[in-house]
């Protein structure tokens, strides 16, 4: 079997889900066992579509088809009842502009073409839920190109704590088609920059886009009142 033939078995098999259980792939073991492959063929496909940004991994949890679900970590659930949608984008504003920077100067070549399908994923999209799911892959990925797994816990807590959160959503109802295809062509944008290895670029189309949303959120108009109120 040829490894583009193992890439088609696997594949075919998440997307009529033999070889998945939930949101993750079946444990390495089990899921060589069930193609008739060696585990070491099998890694190399997984490595393959985890720098395309098709598969995502985390130590411990194992292998998803869509980002890991955020951590359970003692008190998130208890922090996201004192949160307010003011704080999370505070963090977010701070941290996010500096994991695109990161990553437009440690993206492998690889990496940025998976970024930039990731993009197109989030343009023309008319029904909300499909744009959030694409802009929850499109924002993770950027945060795993920075490279940096310190940065990237802080970014998973975040993501569990808006878990928790009771407003979490309220959001769903602050974009409309209007905004969602402005908030696609910030992410174009964004990549170009970050493609382009322009990190000041990319930092600051980053915190513009993280505004808008902000401002949306929080029908705040002031461009940029939401960091310092």
């Amino acid at each position: 079997m040829s490894d583009d033939d193992i890439l088609t078995l696997l594949l075919g098999g998440i997307d009529d889900g033999r070889f998945v259980s939930g949101d993750r792939l079946l444990p390495e073991r089990r899921l060589a066992e069930a193609m008739g492959i060696s585990r070491a063929r099998l890694r190399r496909t997984l490595d393959r579509l985890t720098e395309e940004g098709r598969l995502f991994r985390h130590q411990g949890q194992g292998t998803f088809i869509s980002p890991p679900p955020a951590l359970e970590v003692a008190g998130h659930e208890a922090l996201a009842r004192q949160v307010t949608p003011q704080n999370v984008m505070e963090v977010r504003i701070e941290v996010e502009p500096a994991l695109a920077a990161l990553a437009a100067e440690r993206a492998s070549r690889a990496e940025l073409e998976s970024l930039k399908r990731l993009m197109q994923a989030t343009l023309g999209v008319e029904d909300m839920a499909a744009y959030e799911a694409a802009d929850e892959v499109f924002h993770y990925r950027i945060a795993e190109l920075a490279h940096n797994p310190l940065f990237l816990s802080i970014y998973q807590s975040v993501r569990a704590v808006r878990r928790h959160a009771r407003w979490t959503d309220a959001r769903r109802h602050t974009h409309s088609l209007r905004r969602i295809t402005l908030l696609g062509r910030q992410h174009e944008a964004l990549t170009v920059a970050i493609a382009g290895r322009d990190a000041a670029e990319a930092a600051h189309l980053m915190e513009d886009h993280l505004i808008t949303v902000s401002n949306a959120m929080l029908r705040n108009r002031g461009a940029r009142s939401v960091i310092c109120d």
